[in-house]
């Protein structure tokens, strides 16, 4: 059955949907009510089952595009950061780590800036993928945020979302050693030179 409705869709559209569900997940965090906390977790999930699906898509259909490679990460950081400042918003997040997860994307975001206009590719780091899954784990937690079956999904999710500082951080500096890496490694090519 999934097979037959992705095998209609294609990497962009899951893509786009992800950004399209943001503003229905806002709301839904925004009421801040049992009931729809419930909601927003299953928009959320789907939302982030989507930046799996996307991914997967591609490459078996070898669909990979240029439109894809900018939308795809954009997509995940307007969804993390629209939950996790929403979260502290409401008091279910903790400011602290939200401002170091933001932090360490922009950071990341901007050195990849860099490195593209000096024509530097710098490929995703080992551990990458962990960091988005406990972002995304905690985020679940938070959003729910009252007891379930006796487990304090607040408390949980407050503990994950610290882990994923960790993990952030740690990939982040991963994305920095492997820059400078490239730069040391060529440096006519980097101080200006590159001149016989």
């Amino acid at each position: 059955m999934i097979k037959r409705l992705l095998f209609w869709i294609t990497p962009n559209q899951l893509t786009a949907g992800r950004i399209i569900l943001i503003p229905v997940l806002m709301v839904l965090l925004y009421l801040d009510r049992p009931a729809t906390n419930i909601i927003a977790v299953v928009v959320f999930v789907l939302a982030a089952l989507t930046d799996y699906f996307d991914g997967f898509l591609a490459r078996e259909r070898n669909e990979v595009s240029q439109l894809g490679k900018l939308l795809d990460p954009i997509a995940d950081k307007m969804l993390i950061t629209a939950c996790l400042v929403m979260l502290v918003s409401l008091g279910h997040a903790g400011a602290v780590a939200t401002i170091i997860i933001l932090s360490r994307e922009f950071a990341v975001a901007g050195l990849r800036q860099v490195a593209s206009a000096e024509g530097v590719a710098i490929e995703v780091v080992s551990g990458a993928k962990w960091k988005t899954a406990l972002q995304m784990v905690a985020i679940s937690f938070l959003i729910v945020h009252a007891d379930v079956l006796g487990m304090p999904a607040g408390i949980v999710g407050a503990w994950l979302l610290w882990l994923a500082v960790v993990v952030t951080l740690w990939t982040g500096a991963g994305y920095f050693r492997a820059y400078y890496r490239q730069v040391l490694a060529a440096p006519e090519t980097h101080q200006g030179g590159g001149r016989p």
